[in-house]
Order: C-alpha cells, then structure tokens, then sequence
C-alpha cells in the first residue's frame, strides 16, 4: 500500500513495501554540508528521500540514487518526477565498479543498515548489514567522491571504531560527528559522521542532538 508524505514543497510517495521515511534521514540531510549545484550520490536510496530532503535545502543539485530494490529505484524515479526535480536512479549495487565513474561527486551520503547482521538487534531487516558491510559502503562511498569531497551517513555509537577504521581504510577522514538521542538520562542511540576524501586530522564534534521519540523536529 502506498501513502503520502509532504517534506515541505516535496511530496514523497511510499510503500508499505519499503524502508519508510524516519528520524535518521531527516536529522542527516540537515547534518551533511551542501552547496549550490553540488553532485550528490545517494547510496542505497530507496524511494528518494534523502534527495528530496535535500533538496529542500539546495535545489540545484545534480541527483544520483543508488538503489537495489527494482520496486523502490522505481518509487524513487516517480519521487523526482512528481516533484519536477531532475536526476539518475540507478538500479544496482553500489559496490560494483561499473555502475558509476569515481572521483565524482561533491557529497555522498547513506542511511545504511547499521546493526551487524547476527547482532540479536532489533533493527529489523532493513536495518541489517548482511548484503553489505560498512567496509564495503565506506570504500564505494571513498572511490565516488571527488578529492576534497564529502561522505555523511548515519550510524550506530557502538559501531564508531570499525566505522572510523573502514573511513580511513577508504582515504575519508572523520572531520564532523554529532551525537543523537532522546534525552540527557539516555545513551545516545544513532552518530551523525561526515568525513573528507584526502582531509588532514582534525575532528569537530558537536553538541549532542536531543530528540523526542516519535518526533522528525
């Protein structure tokens, strides 16, 4: 079953049969830094929203979409049509060295399964890594970004030293962090990270972002 959702100027179509808009994305397209007429690659974007989240933000950008799910890279292409927005969804894995040229883009940016697969979480399917590791996900993201550009995903506290180790492993050097979570008497529950392709040390962390359960604000 299909359903609507209005980001702004934006009408996101969705299905029940694909991962749904969440607090993730919406907290990560106001984190990652953009700029007018950027190249942007969404990997792993299933219906669009990240590209039309962030778009909302800057609309002259160049919009690419990686998607392995024929149904939502489908539901993405709709999204971009039904919203006059320009843009490439390619159907494909994004690990495969074929599909696009590196050294491209100015932002590459994920909402990626982030519970090991085999970890006994809660995250559901969808929330797994098991097609993809974030080793895998950081050296696609490092190969697609152009010197000097940028990599922002969402990702698991308790994952942070792997994730740091496979950026770095991939020539992407953790430059902003931000912590998430509900409240002050709660261990935060998701990190905010974006790293420079060729970018020298030097970590600016932000203060920890506060979330009601339930809310996208």
């Amino acid at each position: 079953m299909e359903s609507v959702e209005y980001l702004g100027q934006y009408r996101l179509t969705q299905s029940d049969a694909h991962f749904k808009l969440g607090r993730d994305s919406v907290l990560l397209a106001r984190f990652a830094t953009l700029k007018p007429r950027w190249r942007v690659c969404d990997l792993g974007c299933g219906v669009g929203t990240l590209l039309l989240l962030l778009s909302q933000r800057e609309p002259r950008l160049a919009r690419t979409g990686v998607e392995l799910s024929p149904g939502a890279a489908d539901l993405a292409r709709r999204n971009l049509a039904d919203n006059s927005l320009d843009g490439t969804i390619l159907l494909g894995d994004f690990r495969d060295k074929a599909l696009l040229p590196g050294d491209t883009f100015d932002l590459v940016i994920s909402n990626p399964p982030y519970f090991r697969s085999g970890s006994g979480k809660s995250g559901g399917p969808a929330r797994m890594d098991e097609n993809a590791s974030v080793q895998e996900l950081c050296q696609a993201a490092g190969r697609l970004t152009r010197t000097g550009g940028r990599f922002a995903l969402v990702y698991r506290p308790e994952r942070l030293a792997e994730l740091f180790a496979a950026l770095q492993g991939a020539r992407l050097e953790p430059k902003r962090l931000q912590l998430l979570a509900y409240s002050q008497a709660k261990p935060p529950y998701a990190v905010l990270v974006e790293s420079v392709k060729g970018g020298g040390p030097g970590l600016d962390v932000l203060p920890t972002q506060y979330q009601q359960a339930g809310s996208y604000t």
